[in-house]
C-alpha cells in the first residue's frame, strides 16, 4: 500500500538529534487506542451526512481492500502482517485472510462473518469473476474458487507468479479493478487481464499509479501516487503507447488535481517525514499529502447531486479524506477542492487510518480504516518514525480495524439486492440504472452468463433513442463482452449516434476494420464523414481510430482533425499513436500541402514532432528524404524546424547503429544552417558514408555531456507540449500568456530557484532581462507543474537552460527530488521578490526550505 515516500538517510543524519527534543515536548504525545464508538467522537464530517459503524475488530482486522459482490455481501481484506512491529517480522507469516461480512437484517451494520480464504501471506487485492475469485497473495495471483457455495474457497491455482513479487506492500501491483471494457486493470502495474471463454488473457497495458484505482462512468481510469492524490488517462487503456517512435507528453497518468494541500484537525508528527521543515506546520499538522491512496469516483445518487462523480481520495498520515469534484475541458478532466481549509472528512484520532473505499449496492460510501498507530512499511521507516512510534505507544495494540459508512442525514438507502437471483431481462434494466454500482455489476453477471439469447434485448437498448446514455454504453460493451456484435449493428449505431456512444462504437469496429479491407474502406468514409463535425471529444476518438485504415484514408481523417483541433496537444498525441510507421509519409502529405504555407506555432510543433520519430524510426531511406527535403536554395520555416528537430534528436540516437547513406548530404556542406557546430557534430554523427566514420567525428566543447544532450532531447519534446503554448517554441515568450525564457537569468541562474518555479509556480509581476511583465501582457500567475515526474522537469529545465544562445549545466532528477523533498508544505505559487530573498539568503550548497 502506498503509505509515504522515503528519504535519503543523510536528511535523518542531519536533522534527527533536534527532531527528537521536538516530540518529547509535543503536548499531543498520548494518543491511545479507542474503542469503535469513541473513535465515532472524533469524527469531524461534511454537513448533511453522517457516518455509522458497519464493523469492527474482532470481526475485521487490519482492512486494506473492501468490495462488494453481486448479492452485496462485503468482501474484506485483511493484511494482518503488516508492520506488527518495527521490523515487520511477521510479514512471511500466513496471518492474513479474507471475510466476507454480510448483513443480515438490512440496519446497515453487519451480522455475519465468514471467512473466505485465512493463512494468507500479505493479501492485497481480489477481484470476482464468472467461475471464482481473483486473489492477490503471496507473490503472485491465485484463481480460487468455492465449489459448495458456503463462502468459503476450496481451490487455489496459480495464475500469474509475476503479480506483486516484488513482496513490498507499498510498491507492488493491486487493484483488480473489472473496467468498463472488461478488462481487468491493475495499479502499481503493467499488466491487465481479461477472462473469456473460460481461460484467462494477460496484455501489457500502461503503468498506473502506487495503491488503488477506479474508474468513471466513460471508464476512464483514475490512480495516485503517495504524494500527488489524484492522476486519470483521458483516453481509453493501451492506445497512446501504439507508436514506439513517439512519447506521448499528455493524456496517460494526467495529473487531475494539482492542490496538494490537506488539512488535518489535529497534529500528526507520526509521519515519516515529519523532522523536515516544512512537513508540518507550525500545529505540527501535515501541510501537504505524503500518503494519498485508494481514489474512488463516486457513482452513487444516494448523496446531492454535487456528490456524483466526485473522486475521493485517502490521506492516512493526515486521518482525513479528501473530496474533488471533477470537470470537464474538451477532453481535460479537472479535480477541484470544493471547501479549502476543511476536508470531506478528519478525525482527532491519531489511529483512523483510512485505506479504501466502496460504493455499496444501498449507495453509500464505506471506508476500510485500518486503524493503527504505525502505517509506514518498515523498507522507508525512518529513525525518527520509529522513535514516534515506540516512545508515543503508537505500535500497539495491533489487529484492530473498523468499517464505516457515510449516508446523508435523512436518507432512506436503498435495499441490498441479490443480483445473481436477477433475471437476463432484469439484469439488462440495470445497465441503465441511476447509479454506477448496478450498472457495472449487471454487465459482468451478463457477459459471465454467457448466454447469447440476450442479443436482442441489448441490441434494442442501444438502438433505442429514449434509453439513457449509460444504458445504451453498457450494453454496447456486454455485447462486446458476449462477443456477439456485428459490424452493421455498430455502423448504424456509429452513424446515428454522437458522443460517447458513437466514439464506443467506433472502438468496437476496430477489430472488423482490421479484418476486412472492405469494412476497412467503408469505415474510412464514415469516420471521415464524422471528421468534419466532430466535436473535441469525438475527435479525439477519430483520431486514436484511425489507425485501422489505410494510409490514404487515414490521412485524409487526421488532416480534417488537425485543422480543426490541432492546437489541443492531447489530440496531436493521438494522431502521433495512430501514424505509427507512417509518420514520413504523412509529413510529406502536409510539407506539399498549400495549408501549410504560412507559418504558425502549432504546425511548428506538429512538424517536429513529425521528424523527430521518422528519425528515431532510422528508415534510411526515409531520413535521406528529411535532408533532402531541408535542402532548399533559401531555407523557410518548414526547412529550419526539419534541422533542428533532426539536431536535436540525434542525441537519443546514440549507440545505434548508424544510418547508412550513399553519400554526404549537400545540406551538412551549408553554412546557412540554423544551428551551432555542436549540433551539426551530433547530426553528423547518427549517419555513416564512404569515406566517412562517425565515431571518428570531434564533437564540439558544450556545457553538456552525452546525458545532458539526452535530456535535452527529451526536454524539447516535453517543452513543445507543455511550455511552448506560454513562452513560445521559439523561447521568446508569448503575448498575455509568458514571459521569453532566451537569455532570462531566471532560466540561468540557480538551479533550485528555476526548480521551485516549476514545483510551485510563480506570481507575477516579473522582471526579466530589464523589462517587467506583469499582467495582462502576461497570465497572472505560472500554475505548479508538480504532478510531473523528477526526470521530465529535469529534463525540461535543461533544455530551456540550453537553447536559444542559454548556456547553464544540466539538471538532474535528483536535484529536482531534492528540491522537492525540502520544500513541501510549500502549497501557494512563489512570488518573485519573495522568491529571490529567499534564495539569496541560503547558503550556496544548503538545500532550500520552505
Amino acid at each position: 500500500m502506498s503509505i509515504t515516500r522515503s528519504i535519503p538517510y543523510f536528511f535523518i543524519v542531519m536533522i534527527l538529534a533536534s527532531c527528537a527534543k521536538t516530540v518529547k515536548e509535543d503536548p499531543s504525545a498520548p494518543s491511545p487506542a479507542r474503542s469503535a464508538q469513541e473513535e465515532l467522537e472524533t469524527f469531524q464530517l461534511e454537513s448533511g451526512l453522517k457516518i455509522q459503524l458497519v464493523a469492527a475488530e474482532p470481526m475485521v482486522e487490519d482492512p486494506v481492500f473492501i468490495t462488494f459482490d453481486e448479492d452485496a455481501r462485503l468482501w474484506v481484506i485483511e493484511m494482518r502482517g503488516f508492520m506488527t512491529d518495527t521490523l515487520g517480522s511477521e510479514e512471511d507469516k500466513p496471518i492474513g485472510r479474507i471475510s466476507v461480512l454480510e448483513d443480515l437484517d438490512g440496519d446497515g451494520v453487519m451480522d455475519k462473518s465468514t471467512i473466505y480464504m485465512d493463512s494468507l501471506i500479505m493479501p492485497r487485492a481480489l477481484g470476482f469473476f464468472a467461475d471464482g475469485v481473483l486473489v492477490a497473495e503471496n507473490k503472485a495471483l491465485w484463481v480460487t474458487q468455492d465449489l459448495d457455495g458456503d463462502l468459503k474457497a476450496d481451490t487455489k491455482v496459480l495464475l500469474d507468479s509475476t503479480y506483486a513479487s516484488s513482496g513490498n506492500p507499498e510498491h507492488s501491483d493491486n487493484g483488480l479493478l473489472r473496467n468498463v471494457d472488461n478488462w481487468y486493470y491493475n495499479a502499481k502495474s503493467k499488466i491487465r487481464y481479461k477472462y473469456q471463454d473460460g481461460e484467462w488473457i494477460r496484455e501489457l497495458t500502461e503503468f498506473r499509479g502506487q495503491w488503488g484505482i477506479s474508474q468513471d462512468d466513460q471508464g476512464r481510469l483514475f490512480y495516485n501516487y503517495n504524494w500527488s492524490q489524484l492522476h486519470a488517462d483521458l483516453v481509453p487503456p493501451n492506445y497512446l503507447s501504439r507508436n514506439p517512435n513517439h512519447s506521448p507528453s499528455t493524456g496517460i497518468d494526467y495529473g487531475v488535481a494539482q492542490d496538494r494541500r490537506v488539512y488535518p484537525i489535529r497534529p500528526t508528527p507520526a509521519v515519516n517525514r515529519g523532522y523536515i521543515p516544512g512537513v508540518l506546520d507550525e500545529n505540527q499538522k501535515l501541510m501537504e499529502f505524503t500518503a494519498a491512496c485508494s481514489p474512488l469516483v463516486f457513482r452513487s445518487t444516494l448523496f446531492p447531486s454535487e456528490y456524483y462523480g466526485n473522486a475521493f481520495v485517502a490521506e492516512p498520515a493526515g486521518n482525513l479524506i479528501k473530496r474533488n469534484v471533477l470537470s470537464e475541458n474538451g477532453n481535460i478532466v479537472i479535480g477541484n477542492d470544493p471547501n479549502p481549509g476543511k476536508e470531506f472528512l478528519a478525525s482527532t484520532d491519531e489511529r483512523f487510518r483510512p485505506s479504501d473505499f466502496a460504493t455499496g449496492p444501498d449507495g453509500a460510501l464505506y471506508v476500510a480504516d485500518m486503524y493503527r498507530g504505525l502505517i509506514q512499511h518498515g523498507e522507508y521507516l525512518t529513525p525518527y518514525l520509529t522513535e514516534q512510534t515506540a516512545g508515543r505507544g503508537l505500535l500497539m495494540p495491533v489487529h484492530l480495524g473498523r468499517i464505516w459508512r457515510i449516508v446523508p442525514e435523512g436518507a432512506a438507502t436503498r435495499v441490498m439486492p441479490k443480483l445473481s437471483q436477477a433475471s437476463n431481462q432484469e439484469l439488462i434494466g440495470f445497465l441503465s440504472d441511476k447509479d454506477g454500482w448496478y450498472r457495472d455489476m449487471a454487465q459482468r453477471l451478463l457477459v459471465e452468463r454467457n448466454d447469447k439469447s440476450v442479443k436482442e434485448g441489448l441490441m434494442k437498448v442501444v438502438s433505442d433513442s429514449n434509453s439513457s446514455e449509460m444504458g445504451r454504453f453498457h450494453a454496447l460493451w456486454t455485447l462486446e463482452g458476449l462477443g456477439i456484435l456485428s459490424e452493421d449493428f455498430l455502423f448504424s449505431v456509429f452513424e446515428q449516434s454522437s458522443g460517447l456512444i458513437q466514439s464506443t462504437a467506433l472502438r468496437l469496429l476496430e477489430p472488423f476494420a482490421q479484418a476486412s479491407s472492405a469494412t476497412g474502406s467503408k469505415l474510412a468514409r464514415a469516420m471521415q464523414d464524422a471528421a468534419t463535425e466532430a466535436t473535441h471529444t469525438e475527435a479525439l476518438q477519430l483520431a486514436l481510430s484511425s489507425y485501422v485504415l489505410t494510409a490514404s484514408d487515414d490521412e485524409k481523417v487526421l488532416t480534417a482533425i488537425f485543422n480543426k483541433y490541432g492546437e489541443d496537444p492531447l489530440i496531436r498525441d493521438a494522431m502521433m499513436s495512430s501514424l505509427a510507421g507512417r509518420e514520413y509519409d504523412f509529413l510529406q502529405k502536409l510539407w506539399g500541402s498549400s495549408d501549410w504555407e504560412n507559418q504558425d506555432q502549432i504546425k511548428e510543433i506538429f512538424l517536429e514532432t513529425l521528424a523527430t520519430s521518422v528519425l528515431k524510426n532510422g528508415k534510411a531511406s526515409e531520413v535521406n528524404g528529411l535532408l533532402t527535403l531541408a535542402d532548399t536554395k533559401e531555407l523557410g520555416w518548414k526547412e529550419n524546424i526539419l534541422i533542428s528537430a533532426m539536431s536535436i534528436q540525434a542525441a537519443n540516437l546514440k549507440g545505434k547503429e548508424p544510418i547508412a547513406l550513399k553519400s554526404e548530404p549537400a545540406l551538412f556542406k551549408r553554412t546557412d544552417l540554423p544551428i551551432d557546430e555542436n549540433r551539426l557534430d551530433m547530426l553528423m554523427r547518427i549517419f555513416s558514408w564512404p569515406g566517412f566514420v562517425p565515431s571518428e567525428k570531434a564533437i564540439s566543447e558544450s556545457q553538456l555531456d552525452e546525458k545532458g544532450m539526452q535530456q535535452f532531447a527529451q526536454g524539447r519534446q516535453k517543452f513543445l507540449v507543455t511550455c511552448a503554448g506560454c513562452h513560445g517554441s521559439d523561447g521568446a515568450g508569448a503575448t498575455r500568456m509568458g514571459p521569453p525564457l532566451a537569455d532570462s537569468e531566471w532560466v540561468l541562474g540557480d538551479e533550485r530557484r528555476l526548480a521551485m518555479i516549476l514545483l510551485h509556480g510563480l506570481e507575477g509581476p516579473i522582471d526579466v532581462a530589464g523589462k517587467t511583465y506583469d499582467a495582462p501582457d502576461i497570465l497572472p500567475v505560472m500554475p505548479a507543474h508538480s504532478t510531473m515526474d523528477d526526470g521530465s522537469i529535469a529534463a525540461i529545465l535543461t533544455y530551456i537552460r540550453n537553447e536559444w544562445g542559454n548556456q547553464a549545466p544540466a539538471i538532474t532528477g535528483r536535484t529536482i527530488s531534492k528540491t522537492r523533498l525540502t520544500t513541501q508544505g510549500r502549497v501557494y505559487p512563489w512570488k518573485a521578490a519573495e522568491l529571490n530573498e529567499y534564495i539569496e539568503a541560503l547558503p550556496p550548497d544548503e538545500a532550500p526550505k520552505p
